[in-house]
């Protein structure tokens, strides 16, 4: 029950802004989980989950930066094979070409993914310009990315 009830929790965070205690326990109510506040603290406390910005501005409940990456890294992989179609680079340039309108999606997702040595990345309708340390780099997202597709 205990695993199954920090499971359900990690969901949650993953999928909702959970800004308190309290809205967690109501959302793992809605899933059969009846606790206290006192679980939810120790809950959160032994998942080490973190307080960050929100899209509103406000504070949120946050996975941990490892699980957080796995997630987003998942994440760009089911987006990336249904909206890619073609993968290039020129220099430390990694172009990405996507069917129409989908480019900031995937964009999105690639930046949520945090690659250390992506410097930056510009996303048009069909188009995401990756910009990389070296090309060396390039080279090695290039050759992720195509695993992707």
């Amino acid at each position: 029950m205990k695993n199954d009830r920090k499971k359900a929790i990690l969901d949650i965070v993953a999928h909702y802004e959970v800004d308190t205690q309290e809205t967690l326990q109501a959302l793992l109510l809605e899933r059969g989980f009846a606790v206290t506040q006192a679980t939810v603290s120790r809950d959160i406390n032994q998942l080490g989950l973190i307080k960050t910005m929100g899209e509103g501005g406000s504070y949120k409940y946050s996975l941990p930066r490892t699980e957080r990456d796995v997630a987003a890294k998942a994440n760009l992989v089911r987006y990336f094979s249904d909206s890619v179609y073609s993968i290039d680079r020129a220099m430390n340039t990694v172009v990405i070409k996507c069917h129409s309108g989908t480019a900031n999606a995937v964009c999105a997702r690639l930046d949520s993914a945090d690659y250390k040595d992506i410097v930056g990345t510009l996303a048009g309708d069909d188009t995401i310009f990756v910009l990389m340390r070296s090309e060396d780099d390039a080279a090695r997202m290039l050759n992720e990315l195509e695993h992707l597709l």
